[in-house]
């Protein structure tokens, strides 16, 4: 029989990303050929429900999807199905909702009339890194959070806390290794919280799992995605140091405010003094480290004197990223009934004076970086996504090379912001000592 045509639209999260790029690989073993969204026969859409306007745009893809000439079904499957799937299902008869995404492929088949297929089975075989278009894989190994944050809906749409298995997440290793994919991700809901089991039963936290991975694989590079800074401790920190170049000097810590007392108010479990002491001990640690952060704008109840506050410690952290949001309201968390709301055009003005910031730091990270070693992750002929998570574009880079990683020195930072670098020699012991001479951050690093 002809294989049906299908297409995932992923929306929301990294981590939302991960299990959009596992559904894709899964609808290629399960017979689906994998076209554009117009051409497809069956549409999986991956939802978001993290604030009202996630929802509605969550809302306005399935519609859409609906609409399109071939008229596909449309299985969704995400956040908002974990939370209120009638909300989705009523729109259309074509609409399905499938709750657990390890389940999503098995549904479409059996929606499109495909036969069963043994796991891991596959129609005509598939090379992970063709299939997914990318230089690098993110690997779930944990999903779930206990944490209660005042704005967010997440723990009750991802449920409670819970981790892969170790030897699972070293299966998704190899198979990124075997696709010659050279970095993978390690991402999760609260990814820090991990707390995964071994083939002796004993439970595994975060920095163990990177020493595993690093012992008994020989990918590339390891990147970590998003943490917690409680969940940041020194410990962590020297098993990326005792990794070297193949741990990725990157951490995306998210602040949500630089003030204590709003912090207070998020129900965050962190102040602001803890933070900046989190940061002042990965620096001391590891110098070579860019530090990224999530931040919200207008909060309810942040007050000029509290957004200053929040300002001020941005400036003197420096990050080499900042996501910048204005907060959104998200119906049935206890943020969105507070009394002091704060009026959208000081959210808007808040948001702009934190982008400033953010333009600075990510100048002056780059900047200090020009002079030292990295690994490079080409993606686009000579381009690609340094360690630290800058763009950077090595002029000498072979144009076979796209999709390998390469150790580059980072030359200099042109006028447009955008770093230069050349493939760094292969003696050891000369990379060696390059590596050691990275300069620490400079124009308003702690």
């Amino acid at each position: 029989m002809t294989r049906p045509f299908a297409c995932v639209v992923n929306l929301g999260c990294r981590v939302n990303r991960v299990e959009s790029d596992r559904i894709t690989s899964d609808l290629a073993s399960a017979g689906f050929a994998l076209v554009d969204q117009d051409e497809a026969d069956l549409v999986v859409i991956n939802t978001c429900a993290v604030t009202g306007e996630a929802e509605s745009k969550t809302r306005k893809a399935v519609r859409h999807a609906l609409g399109l000439p071939r008229e596909p079904l449309v299985v969704v499957t995400g956040c908002v199905v974990n939370l209120h799937p009638g909300a989705l299902t009523e729109l259309s008869p074509r609409v399905i909702a499938e709750p657990s995404k390890i389940d999503v492929a098995r549904t479409a088949a059996r929606a499109a009339g495909l036969p069963p297929r043994s796991a891991g089975a596959s129609g005509e075989g598939h090379d992970l890194a063709d299939l997914l278009g990318r230089s690098r894989l993110g690997i779930k190994v944990q999903d779930g959070c206990n944490n209660r944050c005042s704005y967010c809906i997440v723990w009750k749409a991802r449920g409670p806390e819970r981790s892969v298995p170790v030897e699972a997440v070293l299966d998704q290793v190899r198979e990124a290794e075997r696709a010659g994919i050279p970095e993978v991700v390690l991402t999760g809901v609260n990814l820090g919280a991990y707390d995964g089991v071994d083939a002796r039963d004993a439970h595994v936290e975060i920095d163990e799992l990177l020493n595993i991975i690093l012992r008994e694989t020989d990918i590339p590079q390891v990147r970590l995605s998003s943490l917690e800074p409680m969940d940041v401790d020194e410990r962590l920190i020297d098993a990326m140091v005792a990794g070297g170049p193949r741990v990725a000097p990157f951490l995306h810590l998210p602040l949500q405010s630089g003030c204590s007392a709003t912090l207070e108010r998020m129900n965050r479990p962190y102040t602001a003094e803890q933070y900046e002491a989190t940061v002042a001990m990965i620096r001391a640690k590891l110098p070579a480290a860019s530090i990224s952060c999530d931040i919200i704008a207008g909060f309810p109840g942040e007050t000029d004197d509290e957004f200053a506050q929040s300002l001020a410690l941005c400036e003197r952290v420096g990050f080499s990223r900042m996501h910048v949001f204005r907060y959104s309201a998200r119906p049935g968390t206890p943020a969105a009934e507070a009394a002091d709301q704060v009026p959208p055009e000081v959210m808007a003005e808040r948001a702009s004076e934190l982008r400033a910031v953010a333009e600075r730091c990510a100048q002056a990270d780059a900047a200090a970086r020009v002079g030292s070693v990295e690994n490079v992750v080409l993606e686009y002929g000579n381009r690609g996504t340094l360690g630290s998570f800058h763009r950077v574009i090595v002029d000498d880079a072979p144009q076979d090379r796209t999709g390998s990683l390469v150790r580059v020195r980072i030359d200099a930072m042109d006028d447009r912001g955008i770093l230069h670098a050349h493939v760094a020699p292969s003696d050891p012991n000369e990379l060696a000592a390059a590596g050691d001479d990275v300069p620490v951050g400079k124009g308003g690093r702690s």
